[in-house]
């Protein structure tokens, strides 16, 4: 009988369905939980993660896919990658080792962290250095006897692949990479050899930075890496995986000794299809056809699945078609089923991973038997999607017309940089090197236990209010009497950055229990772009405003940037990200308004995503880029010279968008640079910026309190590639997450550190 189209997931959500994963990290670090009872939970979590694939039908389940903190972090310390400030000396790596390269310790700065490609996602940068890879755990192959023995389970290792994995790192130079790859080569080939033995069938190795574009020395590369492990494991089946754009040249990797190429056929912008249907697909290789989004919720259309996978047949046999997603569900919420707060036209048109894989099983099952035996199951799922897509909220007029309108409205402040600068001097008067913060303060137990009984209705709104206020006062003071120059108001009334905005927005609607890993133990709840977005109400000035008249000293106003929120949201898919960003940037342009009529004449408009939602492809950079800065400028180029805009941006690579940032025309702009120990700098003196800018002198993510010492030699650095005059001090992110103890101790050393240098450069402070 010939074997008809199979189905795989490519790895599956971490956090449980209720973030158990979370909170037993947590648990942890709190000291709560030991070590034992720590590795037991998490087990029992990996094993549920499998049997929930399993049982739904998917054949080819990933195992390895599970981690304590950050797959990327797992690749480094399997092959002993440690930066020596750890004083790692061989051996198991400790746990408490493994958790402070991700987060830091009292003796060493935590290892950078930045974005996995174009996702909320973040991973840990390896740093390589000149340290010699070994393999002290083969993690693959303990995923595997784990499923095998716990769950019944023949996994798919999955591997992160050594060609990305250098990519990612740091430590060498670019023309370095061929050397440095031959170091770590032994020690894969060790570990893809001891799979083989295992008698494991089949490993998925992620090679997502493939798509990004190759060079004739990557192709070279990847040639090296998978000559040299076809020759050592031959009976081993590789899926060399890609995700999140196309593999281009698709002939280079066609040309490679691995029995399988994973592709994306969602965020590949048609490319894959063409050129599977261009070149044809090779006797000796099985297409794993990523047919559903593995970064989005909505529910699938399968039908055009169908023409997808029939499309699909005429150049790849069924016997050699695996389905599966277009990356892996890490991504999405763990499943639909208890969001029943939601209206059935909108629950019905979801799909998180549990349905995703439905999904898959649906669709496979569909083409091997015929449609018309699943005549049911499709009919539900064509209605689901025909009644959503009918509601009259995803087809306002009044909002077309306002997008229409933007083509209108003035594009650039009614003064360049170089005049409003004068006379934003003239009204603030503020000190040379200037203090402030990125916005939030903790949110204490306190604060969520009060958010909570408000949203239950066991307090009443002037409550909950008059507990705001007096939290808002308290973070006043505090600021007054660490030195602070700038103050905020503290955000103790917001969740997160984005669902706070999207709950006061048209357009919007909230799960329950949506969540996905953003770093470590950080999950977030990514508000949902369903329908038009639009301008309801004020939705800030109240909390700015008391705030403001608590203190003499300035007092930012703080909004969400429309390319944050977008690319922070789970956004409408019938619609390009460029419209959805100029309802958003309408939309915040009211809000703008009415803080500047309520007399906030310093609005931090922060967008810290802006990097995150650049396309993988080069030639795609300068098209995003454009309508990315117009709708930042949209939703602040109207306000008066002598109003301040600020914006924030972290952990992302800025390196070779100063000249974008620039264009954003924001008059103070804050980057993360603590983690990637200053090397933004480099680029701020091989380029020209002559704007307000900050450069974070310390990690907010790590418990850790730098010394006063730290931050002044942090702020030297960046003083010797900007001039003072336009150099702010603050720390690189929110302090939401922080207690008050570390954040009180943090700020007086920075404000300390500040004054230090304020002397030193012949300032005087206010």
């Amino acid at each position: 009988m010939t074997q008809g189209i199979r189905t795989s997931s490519l790895g599956y959500p971490r956090i449980g369905r209720n973030r158990e994963w979370k909170k037993t990290l947590e648990a942890y670090w709190a000291g709560t939980t030991d070590e034992q009872t720590f590795r037991a939970q998490m087990e029992e979590l990996q094993l549920q993660h499998l049997q929930a694939q399993a049982q739904a039908g998917i054949g080819l389940v990933p195992v390895g896919d599970f981690t304590f903190y950050d797959h990327v972090l797992d690749t480094a310390v399997m092959f002993g990658i440690v930066p020596p400030r750890y004083a790692y000396d061989g051996g198991d790596i400790p746990l408490d080792l493994y958790f402070a390269m991700a987060r830091g310790n009292a003796g060493a700065t935590a290892c950078e962290m930045t974005k996995w490609f174009n996702t909320n996602y973040h991973y840990i940068v390896p740093e390589i250095g000149s340290l010699t890879p070994r393999l002290t755990e083969n993690k693959p192959l303990a995923a595997y006897r784990f499923a095998k023995e716990r769950a019944g389970i023949d996994g798919k290792p999955v591997i992160v692949g050594l060609y990305t994995f250098l990519k990612l790192s740091k430590g060498f130079q670019a023309d370095e990479i061929a050397a440095v790859a031959a170091r770590f080569l032994p020690q894969y080939v060790q570990l893809l050899q001891e799979l083989e033995q295992e008698g494991v069938s089949w490993v998925q190795i992620d090679e997502p930075a493939v798509v990004t574009g190759l060079t004739a020395g990557d192709i070279s590369l990847l040639e090296t890496i998978y000559g040299e492990i076809a020759a050592a494991v031959p009976g081993l089946n590789i899926m060399l995986q890609t995700y999140f754009e196309a593999a281009e040249p698709l002939e280079a990797l066609l040309g490679l000794p691995v029995q399988g190429i994973g592709l994306d056929f969602i965020h590949d912008g048609g490319n894959n299809l063409k050129s599977v249907e261009r070149l044809g697909w090779p006797e000796d290789k099985v297409l794993g056809a990523g047919i559903i989004d593995g970064r989005n919720i909505w529910r699938a259309d399968i039908d055009a699945k169908l023409a997808l996978v029939a499309r699909l047949q005429q150049s790849v046999p069924g016997e050699r078609l695996i389905l599966q997603p277009s990356s892996s569900l890490l991504h999405v919420p763990v499943s639909v089923e208890g969001e029943n707060k939601l209206k059935p036209a909108v629950k019905n048109a979801l799909a998180f991973a549990s349905e995703k894989l439905a999904e898959l099983v649906l669709a496979a099952a569909a083409a091997n038997e015929g449609a018309g035996l699943y005549a049911a199951e499709l009919a539900v799922s064509r209605e689901a999607l025909a009644v959503f897509r009918a509601l009259p909220e995803r087809q306002r007029e009044d909002v077309a017309e306002q997008v229409r309108s933007l083509k209108q409205l003035p594009d650039s402040r009614s003064l360049p940089f170089s005049e409003r600068v004068k006379v934003q001097q003239a009204k603030w008067k503020l000190p040379l090197l200037p203090t402030t913060t990125i916005g939030s303060f903790p949110q204490t137990a306190e604060v969520r236990q009060a958010r909570l009984k408000w949203r239950k209705g066991v307090w009443n709104q002037e409550r909950y209010d008059g507990f705001i206020r007096r939290q808002i006062a308290e973070a006043i003071t505090l600021q007054e009497e660490l030195g602070l120059d700038v103050l905020v108001h503290g955000e103790f009334e917001r969740t997160d950055m984005v669902e706070f905005f999207g709950e006061k927005l048209a357009g919007y609607l909230f799960t329950g229990g949506g969540w996905v890993q953003s770093y470590g133990s950080r999950c977030v709840k990514p508000p949902v772009i369903y329908a038009d977005v639009a301008f309801v109400e004020p939705m800030t000035v109240k909390e700015s405003l008391y705030a403001q008249s608590l203190t003499k000293l300035p007092v930012k106003g703080m909004l969400t940037g429309p390319v944050t929120i977008l690319n922070w949201s789970f956004v409408r898919d019938d619609l390009s990200r460029e419209e959805v960003a100029g309802q958003i940037a309408l939309a915040l342009r009211h809000e703008v308004t009415a803080l500047e009529e309520a007399g906030i004449e310093m609005i931090q408009v922060d967008e810290p995503a802006i990097r995150e939602g650049l396309p993988l492809k080069a030639r795609d950079h300068e098209y995003y880029l454009n309508w990315a800065v117009k709708s930042f400028r949209t939703a602040t180029n109207h306000v008066k010279a002598t109003t301040q805009i600020h914006t924030h941006m972290c952990y992302s690579e800025f390196n070779d968008m100063i000249s974008s940032i620039s264009a954003m025309d924001a008059d103070v702009i804050s980057i993360e640079t603590s983690r990637s120990h200053g090397e933004l700098i480099v680029s701020f003196e091989e380029q020209e910026y002559d704007k307000g800018i900050g450069l974070g002198v310390y990690d907010i993510h790590s418990p850790r309190v730098p010394a006063v010492e730290e931050m002044t030699s942090a702020i030297e650095r960046a003083l010797r590639a900007l001039e003072v005059q336009q150099f702010w001090i603050n720390p690189d992110c929110g302090l939401k997450t922080r207690g008050w103890e570390e954040t009180t101790a943090a700020l007086r050393n920075m404000v300390k550190a500040a004054v230090i240098v304020r002397e030193k450069s012949g300032a005087v402070s206010r």
